[in-house]
């Protein structure tokens, strides 16, 4: 070992539109939203993540809150370079050392990503003392998180619902054989909320409402097994201007996800209908697993199981799934050669 690799760090980054989570010694040290909050006179990042969450939606004219990652890739270089960097100082193991590490990092990428994106993914991190940077697909780490052997000669298909883009694909012998990147997922299921209350109740919310309606009383079909209770929603009456309250329930919120939700399903038959027929065979067997944020939406499983007439499993713990993926592919960096320089 030389003593180069003895200052050397290792880290694995899924750097997602919603959350950015990383893993260093095997660990997950860092799950934040993707969010940075910049002053706008100056241009100077103030805050990251969770501090910068709480500030969303309630800024004055001088902040400004940026999600550096739009559809999964980068939109704002400026913004997401100081986000990686503060989120790697915040790594436990590297807080507080008197010279940084030098860091051999892994980052994952949509599957419908172009050239110039992949470089603004691999430039974000080259700045941040990084002195080998790898890439891997997106369905790739989800597979390899939810548990799937990818380098077995057997066909799996993976639905990876995050917070820009849903990524379908079937993947075998270390490779992606066919895949589908669409931009309806966690963000679009959240706009969707919000239009369906300003157009049915003349209720005008917030993004941070919106989300919390999704994950509260979220579904993606009408008739669930259990039943969930309505929940109270606050904002703006759109006719009279003031506050107010109304009561929402998963049967509403199913209604405003359809049309996305058909989207995605659509996406899923066309990859089906690409896969070659040996594949086809391995799928009808092992199924499809979804991981993502997304797959927690209640009743989605049940909804794409009707659609296929294949088993659907959601990963354990689907919000980490890629990132753990992300994680083993770090580790097996020599191994795996599905990774990309």
């Amino acid at each position: 070992m030389s003593i180069f690799d003895m200052f050397t760090q290792e880290i694995a980054i899924d750097l997602g539109t919603a959350n950015t989570l990383i893993i260093h010694n095997n660990k997950i040290v860092i799950d934040q939203p993707s969010i940075v909050a910049i002053e706008r006179s100056t241009g100077r990042p103030i805050a990251v993540g969770e501090q910068a969450k709480h500030m969303q939606g309630k800024t004055h004219e001088d902040i400004k809150t940026i999600r550096p990652l739009k559809d999964g890739v980068i939109a704002d270089f400026h913004a997401s370079e100081h986000m990686i960097k503060e989120f790697i100082k915040k790594i436990p193991g590297i807080k507080g050392r008197f010279i940084q590490p030098a860091l051999r990092i892994v980052i994952c990428i949509p599957s419908g990503i172009t050239e110039v994106e992949k470089r603004a993914v691999r430039d974000s991190a080259q700045k941040v003392n990084a002195k080998e940077v790898r890439l891997i697909y997106e369905p790739m780490a989800a597979a390899i998180g939810v548990g799937i052997d990818v380098q077995k000669p057997e066909g799996n298909m993976i639905i990876d619902i995050g917070g820009g883009t849903t990524e379908i694909a079937v993947v075998a012998l270390g490779g992606i054989v066919c895949d589908k990147s669409v931009k309806i997922a966690g963000d679009v299921f959240t706009n969707d909320i919000a239009y369906y209350l300003r157009t049915h109740h003349n209720l005008y919310i917030g993004e941070r409402t919106a989300e919390r309606i999704k994950i509260e009383v979220g579904s993606a079909v009408e008739d669930l097994d259990v039943d969930i209770e309505d929940i109270p929603v606050q904002g703006r009456d759109l006719i009279t201007g003031k506050p107010k309250e109304i009561m929402v329930g998963y049967k509403e919120i199913a209604r405003a996800l359809d049309k996305s939700i058909i989207r995605i399903e659509d996406a899923v038959m066309e990859t089906l209908s690409l896969t070659p027929p040996e594949l086809a065979a391995d799928i009808y067997k092992t199924g499809i697993y979804l991981a993502g944020g997304g797959a927690l939406l209640r009743g989605l499983a049940d909804r794409l199981h009707k659609k296929t007439g294949l088993p659907v499993f959601v990963a354990e713990d689907p919000l980490r799934a890629v990132v753990r993926g992300t994680g083993i592919a770090l580790k097996n960096m020599d191994k795996f050669n599905f990774l990309i320089k």
